[in-house]
């Protein structure tokens, strides 16, 4: 008697679908880069993609001041300073969480390391991301694995190796 195999359909991959929210606190930053919003989206969706992540992905980019990020510095990890980049990471699976960045200070780090702001956003913007998606740098052998995929996603954007020895 002869066999029948039933054949199921395939299931269509689910598509990224990013909800990004971007908090302009700051308005030096549309100052800056008019284009300031579109940067962002472009550099959370790229680090989404590249680590997997499909289906609807919602985040919070907030673009601030050196002086309100230092607060939060102050408040959060006990440093009373500003740094280029807060990850806020939700602890569930959606929304994934907040990102907060200091825009004097990104500026700052732009010009001494002789990068175009933009560029120097979108790894921010990207290192931030997989902050919330549990990447970190604690260790030396986390640290390699997070830089190679920055570095990687980067370089799918025309973006240099931010990592690669100065010449």
């Amino acid at each position: 008697m002869p066999t029948t195999r039933a054949t199921v359909p395939a299931v269509p991959r689910a598509r990224l679908e990013l909800v990004c929210a971007v908090v302009l606190a700051d308005p030096g930053w549309r100052r800056a880069l008019p284009d300031v919003a579109k940067i962002v989206r472009r550099a959370a969706r790229t680090a989404l993609s590249g680590a997997r992540r499909r289906g609807r992905q919602t985040l919070v980019v907030a673009l601030a001041d050196d002086a309100a990020v230092q607060a939060l510095n102050r408040r959060d990890r006990g440093f009373d300073k500003p740094t280029n980049v807060l990850s806020y990471p939700s602890g569930r699976r959606q929304p994934l969480g907040d990102i907060v960045l200091a825009r004097e200070t990104v500026a700052r780090e732009a010009r001494a390391q002789r990068k175009t702001l933009d560029q120097h956003l979108t790894h921010l913007v990207m290192h931030g991301t997989l902050h919330l998606l549990g990447y970190d740098h604690e260790r030396d052998a986390d640290a390699l694995i997070m830089e190679a995929l920055e570095t990687r996603l980067l370089a799918r954007l025309g973006i240099p190796d931010p990592y690669a020895p100065a010449r």
